[in-house]
């Protein structure tokens, strides 16, 4: 094995072990706003500062790797798509950290006159997130673009709740600064999706070369 693939393979399992720590926060910080679990919401916001430190451990083993090998063809891809991979995933766990403040601020208030249903929503997105996730790891350009297909019942997902609150809202005024928080949780799951989109970009990119960024009829 050359001694960039050794660097690498340490990169690659660095990268994995930031995405498993991204993806349980995100499972996490849903289950605190449907279950309101107040333990699960303090989880996700005290492991930020452990993908943040995991951020800046990729950043230094990729610029080491840049130096020493200095890169070409394939080997750049890995580079590049490693690059961006750890920013989609440090952002997917800001806005995991931004849920669980939303679940907590949800906790002390009442419920609202109807259930929101986040179901469809989430289930979505952290199928997304583990797709995006497993794509990488296995090197699968078909299943990541599965993940960019499934892109569009997410914003259908997101848009049913939006409507619904923006109804209820409408109603009853009351209900706006609960309804607010709930909107905004929505749309902090939808912009995880949006990373998750871009890490299955990323994937093509690495395995075939192509870049797919707003042109996917083209591979599919």
């Amino acid at each position: 094995m050359r001694p960039f693939e050794e660097d690498f393979h340490s990169l690659n399992n660095t990268l994995q072990e930031m995405g498993a720590l991204v993806a349980h926060a995100v499972q996490r910080s849903v289950r605190s706003l449907v279950e309101k679990n107040e333990d699960y919401a303090h989880q996700v916001i005290r492991n930020e500062s452990r993908v943040d430190q995991m951020e800046v451990k990729v950043d230094d083993m990729v610029t080491s790797l840049i130096v020493r090998e200095q890169p070409v063809a394939r080997d750049m891809r890995l580079i590049v798509s490693a690059i961006k991979i750890t920013t989609d995933l440090e952002r997917m766990g800001d806005l995991a950290v931004h849920i669980a403040e939303r679940a907590l601020s949800l906790m002390t208030q009442g419920p609202l006159p109807e259930e929101i249903n986040f179901g469809d929503l989430t289930n979505l997105v952290e199928s997304m997130v583990l797709g995006s996730l497993d794509a990488f790891v296995k090197r699968d350009p078909q299943v990541a673009r599965g993940i960019l297909e499934a892109d569009d019942a997410v914003d259908k997902a997101r848009n049913r709740i939006q409507h619904q609150l923006i109804e209820l809202m409408q109603k009853d005024p009351s209900t706006i600064p609960r309804a607010l928080d709930y909107l905004i949780v929505a749309r902090k799951l939808e912009r995880i999706g949006d990373h998750a989109t871009n890490i299955a970009e990323d994937v093509i990119f690495l395995t075939q070369g192509v870049d797919v960024r707003h042109r996917m009829a083209e591979v599919v």
